[in-house]
């Protein structure tokens, strides 16, 4: 190592080059506006309308005593292009995020943005109001409010101070032990 070099210390990530690849194989195939299928690594390529591009957009989700509440980020997603379905426990979120037209004359320097269809599961407790979801977007954030059925909720089970009893062995007398 020379004298001038700087070294940094990072935390090593498995999978960090990977992803680095692969990141900079879709850079490269979307400045070329060219698309590898599955068999391009032997030459062969598709045209980019023939199949969408995968992408998940993030999201959180969190509890509250009566609700479980899920965001996810969709900046450019039009509402009318998001569909939400809740069955047997699974939410499922799917939509698309269409490009912006491009200008003949546009000539593209770096595309990071992801477009195309999308679709994430969630399975939550089976004990939802699956009837009383609410869905509202604003600023490119979907909120998802899902609320828990009521007897979820925690209940509080006072104790009672036996009279020289206690209430296990009653039980065992009435089952005919």
């Amino acid at each position: 190592m020379r004298e001038n070099d700087v070294t940094t210390m990072t935390s090593w990530d498995m999978f960090g080059g990977l992803r680095s690849a692969h990141d900079e194989l879709l850079r490269i195939n979307r400045a070329h506006g060219q698309w590898l299928s599955p068999a391009g690594y032997f030459g062969q390529w598709f045209d980019p309308s023939a199949s969408m591009q995968a992408w998940a957009p993030a999201l959180d989700i969190s509890e509250r005593e009566d609700a479980y509440l899920v965001t996810v980020e969709l900046p450019g997603v039009r509402a009318e292009d998001v569909e939400i379905t809740f069955e047997d426990g699974l939410l499922t979120i799917q939509g698309e995020r269409h490009t912006a037209g491009d200008s003949p004359g546009e000539k593209v320097h770096r595309a990071e943005r992801r477009y195309g269809a999308f679709r994430r599961l969630i399975t939550l407790p089976r004990h939802v109001q699956a009837d009383a979801i609410e869905a509202t977007a604003q600023d490119g954030v979907l909120q998802l409010l899902v609320p828990k059925a009521p007897e979820v909720h925690a209940k509080r089970i006072q104790v009672q101070r036996g009279a020289g009893k206690a209430a296990i062995a009653g039980a065992a007398v009435h089952n005919g032990a």
